[in-house]
């Protein structure tokens, strides 16, 4: 179909997110490049039309974009746009294996990124008649304290009703930039400790996932980086910080994995978010390299346990977990409409794949799509408390997420034995508190805005 689309543009296409930016019922996609990145309108015929010059974003000079997300940071009910930028690359002066400059544990290979100047992340303002403005500088988006961006996801770190974005940056800190409710950021990753690894050392970061592990009520962070490290489990402790427990949890096992995209997905639909990993190395000369895991790798799958800590079943699991591939990509969607969330996998020189999940535990789930009315239409920066049995789970709709993906809008909870949903509460991006009881379980349920009890409203 994609001809057909309109979407045969060719080019080095990096990442790729989603949001009804028009607010006309009709999701419209950007995609990021090295060169120009290119936003396409839904047409509403199942085809659409690249109107990136017309809307506002073409490139002065080149750039290379990475992760973006579609987010309404200013909460006027209209999707804005961040897009983050890797390296400033000049590829007539760029460096290459035969310099003698770059070398991976004594072999040629591609150069980056250390010695390479950074580049700068984008903040597009949504002006509300089909264009956007650039307002990185006057956002402070630009002022971040690392760079190299790569995987980026929407959160709402403080749990203050606006939304913040987590940027995993290669080499360098990763940036936490809180939303300070008046048109701008600032950049708290440091600060918060949400930046280095647990000994202070900033992580080649890659794919982020977010998501309340811990079920107190708070979005916590995870990472995946370079071979030789490991992943990173930053738990929101509720104070504005962050406490590493990649150790504690038990996902510091594993070192050898190059790891990309992932994201948090609840197997069994016990009510307790597992971990889902695609890795596989950067550089492929390394099967010259008796000391790596290979440049095609396995997944990895952590189960959470349901007392703060995971435990790798990757290998109990099997095919098509423990097949070998380069992945890069990651996006999670219950693509059947079964219950189960399943994964959509982008592999380097080969085909992507699509992991079906199969559960035959019984466990009861309901999956909510958010309807936003004064609010953005596809309601990202909602935030979805769910209680059933007397047990909360909490969620957001979200932009972005993984490794330069888009995971589904739609909201998923397992609820174990749960048989009934005492009560949903969302508070919409546009500060509207309301709940819905006594939803049925294993079904879908559509909420639209403005449609529940009224609760309050908040900041």
């Amino acid at each position: 179909m994609t001809a057909k689309a309109g979407l045969a543009a060719s080019g080095w296409g990096q990442g790729a997110c989603v949001g009804d930016y028009d607010n006309d019922g009709y999701d419209d996609l950007f995609v990021s490049y090295f060169g120009q990145n290119r936003l396409y309108h839904n047409r509403a015929n199942g085809t659409f039309e690249d109107v990136t010059r017309s809307a506002g974003l073409s490139n002065a000079r080149t750039r290379w974009g990475t992760g973006c997300a579609f987010l309404d940071y200013d909460r006027d009910g209209r999707l804005d746009l961040f897009v983050a930028n890797y390296i400033d690359l000049d590829l007539a002066t760029a460096p290459t294996p035969e310099s003698g400059l770059c070398r991976y544990k004594g072999i040629k290979v591609a150069c980056g990124p250390p010695g390479l100047t950074g580049g700068k992340n984008a903040l597009y303002r949504n002006r509300g008649n089909g264009t956007f403005e650039d307002v990185s500088e006057r956002a402070g988006i630009t002022r971040a304290k690392g760079t190299y961006g790569l995987g980026v996801s929407t959160l709402d770190f403080d749990n203050d009703g606006w939304t913040d974005l987590y940027v995993a940056n290669d080499s360098n800190p990763s940036a936490l930039y809180r939303n300070n409710r008046d048109g701008t950021f600032v950049d708290v990753g440091v600060t918060s400790g949400c930046a280095y690894s647990q000994d202070g050392k900033p992580q080649a970061g890659m794919g982020v996932a977010i998501g309340d592990y811990d079920r107190n009520g708070t979005m916590d962070v995870f990472k995946t980086n370079f071979a030789g490290d490991t992943s990173t489990l930053y738990a929101n402790i509720g104070d504005g910080s962050c406490e590493d427990r990649t150790f504690p949890s038990g996902i510091g096992i594993n070192t050898r994995w190059l790891g990309w995209g992932t994201g948090w997905i609840d197997l069994d639909n016990d009510g307790w978010p597992d971990l889902f990993l695609v890795n596989g190395h950067v550089y492929p000369e390394v099967v010259q390299l008796k000391t790596e895991a290979a440049y095609r790798q396995r997944k990895v799958v952590y189960r959470n346990l349901g007392n703060g800590r995971f435990a790798d079943i990757s290998e109990r699991l099997g095919e098509p977990i423990t097949a070998a591939k380069a992945g890069r990509g990651a996006a999670f969607v219950d693509v059947d409409n079964d219950g189960h969330v399943d994964v959509a996998v982008a592999n380097v020189n080969d085909t992507p794949d699509l992991f079906r999940l199969h559960d035959e535990s019984g466990h009861h789930w309901v999956t909510l799509a958010l309807t936003g009315t004064k609010s953005n239409r596809n309601a990202i920066g909602a935030r979805v408390r769910c209680v059933a049995a007397g047990v909360s789970r909490w969620d957001e709709v979200r932009g972005g997420g993984s490794y330069l993906s888009q995971n589904d809008f739609r909201v998923h909870f397992g609820l174990g034995d749960a048989a009934r949903i005492e009560r949903v509460e969302v508070r919409w991006p546009s500060g509207l508190e309301e709940s819905w009881d006594s939803l049925a379980v294993d079904t879908f349920h559509v909420l639209k805005e403005g449609s529940g009890r009224g609760l309050a409203s908040s900041r």
